[in-house]
Parts: C-alpha cells; sequence; structure tokens
C-alpha cells in the first residue's frame, strides 16, 4: 500500500515558482520534487477562498454554488476516515488557523492525530496588544488599512527571535518529527499544511531584504494589504506608492523562498528514511494571490489566472517522471478521489473528484473537458482550457446557501430565518435548509478570454467574440447541470431558467415548521 504525503502551502502562485515561469526566486527543493515528477500545467482552483477549498479536498463536493465557508456537512465523506478505515494511519500537521474557529468543525476531527502550531495570522493565540501599548512602526503602518488584526498578530509574534521562530519552520519540523516518531505506521497520510505564504507578508531576514533593497523605510509600509472591503482595498490603492507596492511584493517573494529552504528539510527526512520508494508525494495550494494586478489583492472574483490557474506537483513512486508537464484540466476537488485512488481506496459515487493518477501514465490524457469554479454569491468561471468565461450575476436576484446546519461564517451572520428546508442537493439523503442571503457583488460585467491567443486574459472578447461566447455559455449551462446547482443560479447568473431536475430525492421543499 502506497503512503501518501500532502503539502499545501496556502496562497502560492504558480508564476512565482521557476517550475512554471520565468521567476527570479530560488526554488532548489521544488526543483527537486519536480525532478522526481509531473508538473500540472492546467490545474484550477474549485471553490474559493480557504475553507471551501478544504471542504472540496476534504469531502469531493464542489461547494461554491451551494454555501460559503463553514464546517464540514454530516453527510460528508471525509478521506481521512476512508483512509483510516483501510488500514491507514492518520495525521496533519498544521498552523492553519481557520481550522480551530467556529465554521471550521469537523476538518481536523477527521484525522487520528493533528499537531497545531499557533498563531499565524488572527489566531487568538496570545491576548492581543492593547489600542495603547506602545507597538513598532511596522505595526502601526499595517493598522492604517486593517484596524483590527495587525495587533493580534503582533502578539503572536513578537517574541519570534530566530527563523525556527516562525510558522513554516515549525510546521516543517512537526512533519519530519511525525515521520520519526511514526517510522512503524505503514501505511500513512500525512498532511502538512502552510498557512505560508499567506499573508501577513512578515518574513525574518535574509528572507526581508533578499528581493528588496528600498527606496524608503520598511517599517512605513504595510506588510498586510486590505482587500476583503472592496471599497477599502480602492482607497488603498488609490494613494499606494510604487515603493509600497514593491515592498508588499519583494516580502511574498521572501516567504515563498523561505518555504522552499524548509521544504528542503522535509525532502532530506524522506531521503534519509527511504520513503521515496513507497510514498507518494503531492505539492500544491488552495488558490493563489494576486499582488496589485489590475489593481486588487489575493483571490476576489473575477478569478483570473493569475491565482485560479495554480500550481500542482506530484511524485508517485509507480510513475515515476522527470519534470514532464501535464496537459489534462484538473482541479481541487480532484484531490479527494487521487488521494483515495492512491491508496487503493474506493471513491464514493456522491462525488465531484476525478483521480488525476491516470494523468501520471499518459500525461497527454485528460479527466475533464472543463473546469467550474468561483467564490459563493459571486459570479461563476468557466473555462475549458481554451476559452475562459467569467459570468457574472445580474442585479435583484435571489440568493440561497444550503446546509443542515444554520451556520457563521465569514458571510453569514447566523441570525436570517431560513425559508424551507428539503432535498435540494442530488445525492443527499439528509434535508438542507434553504437560507437567503445578501451578498454584494464585487463585478457585474461578464467576460470572456481566449487562453491560447492571450494567457495574460488582458483582451476582453465578450462583445467580438459572439459566436464563441454563446457556445461556452450553453457548455457553461451544461457543466451547471451535470454537476447539480441550486435552481435559482441559472436566473441569477443570466443563464434562463433551470432544467427540471425535480425527483423523489432532489428539490422537494419542506415548509418551515411543516413535515415532509
Amino acid at each position: 500500500m502506497t503512503n501518501v504525503i500532502l503539502i499545501l502551502s496556502d496562497s502560492l502562485n504558480r508564476h512565482h515558482l521557476p517550475a512554471y515561469a520565468d521567476s527570479p526566486i530560488p526554488t532548489p527543493n521544488i526543483d527537486r520534487l519536480l525532478g522526481r515528477g509531473h508538473r500540472f500545467d492546467n490545474h484550477f482552483v474549485g471553490s474559493l477562498p480557504c475553507i471551501p477549498a478544504r471542504r472540496e479536498l476534504f469531502t469531493g463536493r464542489q461547494e461554491f454554488l451551494w454555501r460559503p465557508w463553514g464546517s464540514l456537512e454530516p453527510y460528508d465523506d471525509r478521506f481521512p476516515k476512508l483512509l483510516a478505515q483501510a488500514g491507514y494511519t492518520t495525521a496533519i500537521t498544521t498552523d492553519h488557523y481557520h481550522y480551530w474557529e467556529e465554521p471550521g468543525n469537523g476538518y481536523l476531527q477527521s484525522f487520528q492525530s493533528a499537531e497545531l502550531i499557533r498563531g499565524h495570522e488572527v489566531d487568538f493565540w496570545k491576548p492581543p496588544a492593547y489600542a495603547d501599548e506602545d507597538v513598532p512602526r511596522w505595526v502601526r503602518s499595517t493598522e492604517r488599512w486593517r484596524p483590527r488584526g495587525p495587533r493580534q498578530y503582533y502578539a503572536n509574534v513578537r517574541d519570534f527571535e530566530t527563523e525556527d521562530d516562525f510558522f513554516t519552520a515549525k510546521v516543517i519540523q512537526s512533519a519530519r518529527d511525525w515521520l520519526g516518531r511514526n517510522t512503524d505506521r505503514r501505511p500513512f497520510y500525512l498532511q502538512v499544511e502552510l498557512f505560508d505564504v499567506h499573508e501577513p507578508f512578515h518574513v525574518p531576514e535574509p528572507y526581508r531584504s533578499m528581493f528588496w533593497d528600498g527606496p524608503g523605510d520598511w517599517q512605513d509600509f504595510t506588510l498586510w494589504p486590505p482587500y476583503q472591503d472592496p471599497d477599502l482595498e480602492a482607497a488603498f490603492m488609490a494613494q499606494v506608492s510604487e515603493a509600497e507596492l514593491a515592498y508588499i511584493r519583494a516580502q511574498y517573494a521572501g516567504k515563498v523562498a523561505m518555504l522552499d529552504h524548509h521544504l528542503g528539510k522535509l525532502f532530506d527526512t524522506l531521503d534519509e528514511q527511504g520513503l521515496w520508494d513507497d510514498t507518494a508525494v503531492i505539492f500544491t495550494t488552495d488558490h493563489g494571490h494576486d499582488l496589485g494586478e489590475r489593481g486588487h489583492f489575493a483571490k476576489q472574483y473575477p478569478h483570473y489566472d493569475s491565482h485560479a490557474n495554480i500550481p500542482m506537483i506530484m511524485w508517485h513512486p509507480d510513475h515515476p517522471g522527470t519534470g514532464q508537464g501535464v496537459s489534462g484540466l484538473t482541479q481541487t476537488v480532484d484531490l479527494f478521489a487521487t488521494i483515495l485512488d492512491a491508496a487503493g481506496v474506493p471513491v464514493p459515487e456522491a462525488t465531484n473528484s476525478r483521480s488525476v493518477l491516470p494523468l501520471l501514465r499518459d500525461p497527454g490524457a485528460s479527466v475533464r473537458d472543463a473546469v467550474l469554479y468561483g467564490s459563493f454569491g459571486q459570479g461563476v468561471c468557466y473555462s475549458d482550457g481554451d476559452w475562459t468565461l467569467f459570468k457574472s450575476p445580474e442585479a435583484d436576484t435571489q440568493l440561497y446557501y444550503y446546509s443542515a446546519s444554520l451556520y457563521r461564517s465569514l458571510h453569514l451572520d447566523g441570525a436570517v430565518p431560513p425559508q424551507g428546508a428539503g432535498y435540494f442537493m442530488p445525492g443527499v439523503g439528509l434535508p438542507q435548509w434553504r437560507v437567503p442571503v445578501g451578498i454584494r457583488p464585487r463585478e457585474r460585467a461578464s467576460m470572456l478570454f481566449n487562453r491560447s491567443e492571450d494567457p495574460g486574459q488582458t483582451a476582453d472578447r465578450w462583445d467580438d467574440a459572439p459566436a464563441v461566447r454563446a457556445r461556452v455559455l450553453d457548455s457553461l449551462r451544461a457543466a451547471m447541470s451535470a454537476e447539480g446547482c441550486p435552481p435559482e443560479q441559472y436566473e441569477r447568473l443570466g443563464l434562463g431558467t433551470a432544467p427540471d431536475l425535480t425527483t423523489t430525492e432532489t428539490r422537494r421543499v419542506i415548509p418551515v415548521g411543516g413535515r415532509p
């Protein structure tokens, strides 16, 4: 039986990796993994951002058309549980603190053991620095655009003295320690999950200066640009200097370099224990992170390739490679089936996930004709590899979320009463609540891009390619129908009425307080 190690680095851009692009950032250890395996060139996000991506990973369910950021559902199959039932030892080591927040329930509990590295971003590890407390100038500079958060982060890291105190170093060391303690626990699944290279873009020397030498004083610049509030992001972009942008981008690059350095230590452990011969290794991310391109930061809709076409490098001892590219379309939700397939565990039928292992055997093959991706409450993105469509929502249309729970989320306050319950989701035998949601769309315009001719997605073809637009819109509608989605999404996205999917097991509505 094959061991599996998943290395998940948050917010990692593929164009910052020499494995994918002409990047000045040295990543000899990522290149070292690539030299053994395969590089996936058309690997895409699914549901964004962090926790929605992880529900896809854990359950094989694409969720952005159904619900936002939230806990696992009672009807979800969780792949660590399926692996454990098949005789695997399962573990996670991570500093991704969203797992131990209220909306992250169910993810860590899927493992037999979990090592939690505390303190990244706004993890409630230590009491935040008080408002009247004197703090370093870089904290005050960051507070100008993020009134909440910088003092919590500063309180968490103020006692850090060396690089080994930082989060990437701790997570990697924890993974190495786990491998050392569990040499007789085979087969195993180990998830090594790093919140880096996510912001705040705070790194120690030598990484702070590795890609930046001024002008200006770094303590006068933010290391955590705003983006969740579009008005605040626009205000920041209207006044930010080129020097500050250069500093932010240099600190991101420093995080990538620091990540690579510590990955090398993990790969050394695999060398020392002879694990490459019976262990599959997957290195990827949940999404990229725009750094001021097009006037925006992070991973917001519209999901351009700059943060939606993400890196994935894979080594499998039965299908060794030498760095060759895999051209077939794949996406985050496919990790669920891939990990189970690598372990020889059957993949549940009620899933949107497809194993990518056939692409290691034949890099020219395909497992998908197209990919759907997006953020809940925003538009829908569709790509067939050549053409990419961003279909934005229409005005004055209704949005609902569907869940077996009434929960709090980044988008939801938990106080809105549901409008009914029913069997809405295909393949789910438990009822879900249907709850109205009001979310401000970040973009109303729809767009169409030819990826083959315009890889930077700078020339919108929506108006001047009507025949292609009509064909791709038809394909989008068909893909939504095949995946299964709430019927109101068709009207909301200007795609006409929903196909009739009414059966005795789906779309059966139970009024609140009523009985089926």
